[in-house]
């Protein structure tokens, strides 16, 4: 499979729904991180993200080019037609009439406005609030237009409620959840009203989605499925094999597999792979505060504490020195993903051009950590100030990062480090309850590898997950996009500029510069492969179109049983 296999498969995917709505039966899906939740204001893990696009919908979705595609708007907005004011203060969209929800009343403009005030309402700790900086006000102009004011100049205007991050919810439904009881409302966040094609019927966190096509969606003649199941649980390697050997599926997400064991279901002739090359990279994080078991529960990885070493510079970039990006992206993704320094992968012009990170430096790793005091102990583990270097390394349990882990460790040892490795389920690690200490947000170990990802063409938003505001906490109940607890006054001003600056090039230029302060200058980060979202389908289904901004399931109502 290469990246240009990928458009083929999108014109031999992309046939139009069958005309008669349900007519198509059940349609079988395979998530291995189970849902938890089906409200993305409560979780940015793309396991819950994709799911809730199922049932709820934002005004626009991005398509794969990168250009916008109303989907509860009537038109995109623009300078041109007047939706973004000249000044970029403020920006109106223009919603599509006749839309119903589920339950059959009207989606008006007093949703959207609910859904702002909702994410911006103090003590609610919404877990996508950066896409809703700079909005001062939203206005309702009439049922059909909503008016999202800002507190400066917007230069990116059109991104909240652009992609499935940022659905709109039913306020009829969620106006009793707003700040502190949000995240309580669990037959809310369980089973949301949408406009979108499906319906939820049951769902079990942590295991199963049920849903039925939704009776008032807007297209008559879709979705073609009557039901769909998301299971959820297993692992890539079960998901895949249920879909390309076995044919009990007829879809799986997020295989993170080999490319030979690919190679070698795909022969069975049940089903195929494909890849969305969007903006996931595959990264560990270095956890700026401490995760000791001797702190108070609450007090343990909140930024009150600083990390004993992982604070210290030298062993940040010693740590990175270690790593051969190239060999790992070889033997785990193979031509599914490339060795990266950035954690902005694309567009090109957001790339940094230094690739210094690409050349493993063991003997320059150990120099720097001998020049900055960390002495090899009798047993090879450095130390100073009685302070060891023995790290925690946590990631979700899959094949790949498991093998990625081994590999980093051996690294790291050669350069004496001792690394302990803990796997945790995904559907544990991505959620967002607050009381799961295994979660990427509470972060109770020193390092911890996952992919993420942007979902807007500008990492504008994207970068200002890493502020010092950002940084999850006890007051927010732990939720907060800035989980390696990194706060940086220089990256934090070059974030306020960027938010006053309209010119391209500019903005290309301070997105550049603030992402290698945290990845190529810092090293709190250590970006190590941007690699595709490959998954399996049958080959009984048609209509599954690769887009690298959205979920796998971004148009599902367009899915059919092939002809």
């Amino acid at each position: 499979m290469t990246k240009a296999l990928v458009s083929a498969f999108a014109l031999l995917a992309a046939t139009p729904a069958l005309a008669e709505r349900g007519a198509d039966g059940d349609l079988k899906v395979l998530y291995w991180q189970a849902a938890a939740v089906l409200n993305p204001y409560l979780s940015t893990g793309a396991k819950d993200i994709d799911a809730a696009s199922m049932v709820i919908e934002p005004l626009a979705l991005v398509a794969n080019d990168g250009s916008l595609i109303p989907q509860l708007a009537a038109e995109i907005p623009t300078l041109e037609n007047g939706g973004i004011a000249a000044d970029f203060s403020h920006v109106i969209w223009k919603l599509k009439p006749d839309v119903l929800w589920s339950d059959g009343s009207p989606f008006t403009a007093e949703d959207v406005k609910f859904t702002a005030d909702y994410c911006r309402a103090p003590d609610f700790g919404c877990a996508v609030l950066a896409e809703f900086d700079g909005i001062d006000s939203v206005e309702v102009l009439d049922p059909l237009s909503v008016k999202i004011n800002f507190s400066y100049p917007k230069f990116v205007p059109l991104q909240a409620f652009v992609g499935g991050r940022t659905p709109i919810l039913q306020k009829a439904q969620f106006e009793g959840c707003t700040g502190a009881a949000g995240a309580s409302c669990s037959d809310q966040n369980f089973a949301p009203i949408g406009t979108g094609p499906f319906r939820v019927t049951n769902f079990v966190p942590g295991d199963v989605a049920q849903f039925e096509a939704n009776p008032n969606y807007r297209d008559p003649q879709k979705p073609a499925f009557a039901t769909v199941t998301i299971k959820g649980g297993g692992d890539a390697m079960s998901a895949a094999r249920a879909v390309l050997e076995t044919g009990e599926y007829d879809f799986a997400w997020n295989l993170q597999l080999d490319p030979e064991t690919v190679k070698r279901m795909e022969a069975a002739g049940k089903g195929a792979v494909y890849a969305s090359f969007g903006t996931m990279v595959e990264r560990i994080e270095l956890n700026q505060s401490n995760p000791s078991s001797s702190l108070p529960s609450e007090e343990r990885s909140s930024a009150a504490h600083p990390h004993p070493f992982l604070t210290d510079p030298a062993v940040r970039r010693a740590l990175s020195m270690a790593i051969d990006r190239p060999l790992m992206t070889e033997l785990t993704y193979g031509p599914a993903g490339s060795p990266t320094c950035t954690i902005t992968p694309v567009p090109a012009a957001y790339v940094s051009e230094d690739v210094t990170c690409l050349t493993q430096d063991i003997e320059g790793a150990k120099a720097v950590l001998e020049e900055a005091g960390w002495i090899a102990g009798a047993d090879g583990i450095r130390e100073k100030d009685g302070v060891r270097l023995e790290i925690l390394f946590q990631t979700t349990v899959n094949a790949v990062r498991q093998d990625v882990q081994a590999m980093v460790k051996q690294w790291w040892s050669e350069i004496g480090v001792a690394t302990e490795l803990k796997t945790v389920e995904g559907s544990s690690f991505f959620g967002g309850d607050p009381g799961n200490p295994d979660s990427l947000a509470r972060f109770m170990a020193d390092a911890q590898m996952y992919t993420d990802a942007y979902y807007l063409p500008d990492p504008a938003s994207f970068l200002d997950e890493f502020t010092c505001a950002s940084i999850p906490s006890p007051e927010s109940q732990w939720q907060g996009s800035n989980s390696l607890r990194f706060c940086d006054a220089a990256f934090d001003q070059q974030m306020a500029q960027m938010h006053q600056t309209s010119d391209p090039a500019e903005r290309q230029r301070i997105a550049r510069e603030m992402a290698d302060i945290v990845a190529i200058e810092g090293h709190y980060m250590l970006p190590l492969i941007h690699r595709g979202m490959v998954s399996a389908r049958a080959n009984s289904l048609a209509g599954t179109v690769p887009n690298g901004w959205e979920g796998s399931l971004w148009n599902v109502a367009d899915w059919s049983r092939a002809e």
